[in-house]
């Protein structure tokens, strides 16, 4: 859809006022116009209504135009920035792998809550993509040896310019199709937010899903392909007393506690979004959960 831009001379305030007529397709429009906005201006959203007066340069209009025509062809924000902010850390972005969705950020909270008394803790993070759970768990908890693993080289490659940019340069990371790299290696914790959407999923065709890759979304018909052979492979690599934690879609928690269950796991059990919506599964090996 096209629309007639605002002069060269357009104060900020108005393009931040004009943004549904700009971006009517989007849900979030304001909030897509600040974040085009910041990244032309190389600037933060307070500047935005500290100087709500001050216009662009002929560049730097050049520039949003540009952008603001792509995400009206449906670009997500984040491809068109480079930038996806999770857990209030910068993360470089590609279309080779999944934006980091904020309610990831739950299992970030669940695992520093569950081992806040960790001090030293072996973790797994499978299908990294960006490196976003690792590499937020390894600034939280520097101490703790964090591996995590792709399969897909960009995003293997990705996830390590993420790590050396965060000055997180202890995390390993290596590519790996889930464990078929890992050897013999053991975890205290394996967490994971594999693809789980049934492949026919209408939603495949909407929004901002429709420029990420579609093996990080997709598993089998069902949405579980993926899931299954992670806790069916998990065990042997989970240290005694380890816990496996999956990320998966809001109405999937019946059918993957009964994959938990059915491979072996106790005290399994389910956690919420900040929609509360159920978003991940848990469960321990031998008994007893770590600590």
């Amino acid at each position: 859809m096209s629309h007639l831009f605002p002069a060269l001379t357009t104060p900020i305030q108005s393009w931040l006022t004009m943004a549904s007529e700009l971006l009517p397709d989007s849900p979030s429009a304001k909030l897509d116009m600040e974040v085009l906005l910041c990244h032309v201006l190389q600037v933060n959203r307070t500047y935005l209504y500290t100087w709500p007066e001050k216009s662009l340069t002929e560049a730097q209009y050049s520039k949003l135009t540009g952008l603001l025509r792509e995400r009206q062809q449906g670009h997500p924000v984040a491809h068109l920035t480079g930038v996806r902010e999770f857990w209030s850390l910068p993360f470089k972005v590609s279309p080779t792998t999944l934006i980091p969705r904020p309610d990831t950020e739950v299992l970030i909270e669940w695992i520093l809550d569950r081992y806040a008394e960790k001090s030293l803790l072996s973790v797994l993070d499978l299908g990294t993509g960006t490196g976003a759970i690792a590499l937020a768990l390894a600034y939280e908890k520097p101490q703790w040896s964090v591996v995590a693993c792709d399969r897909v080289s960009e995003a293997v490659q990705l996830a390590r310019e993420n790590a050396e940019a965060l000055g997180l340069q202890r995390v390993t990371v290596v590519e790996s199709d889930w464990f078929s790299a890992l050897g013999q290696a053991s975890f205290d914790l394996i967490v994971s937010n594999p693809p789980y959407i049934p492949a026919s999923d209408p939603h495949l065709s909407e929004g901002d899903v429709v420029f990420e890759p579609s093996s990080a979304l997709v598993s089998g018909e069902d949405g579980l392909q993926d899931i299954r052979k992670i806790v069916s492979e998990s065990r042997r690599h989970l240290a005694e007393q380890g816990c496996l934690i999956i990320e998966h879609g809001y109405d999937q928690a019946e059918a993957v506690q009964a994959i938990f269950t059915a491979q072996g796991f106790v005290k399994v059990a389910s956690g919420k979004d900040y929609g509360s919506q159920d978003r991940f599964t848990f469960g321990w090996v031998y008994g007893e959960e770590h600590g």
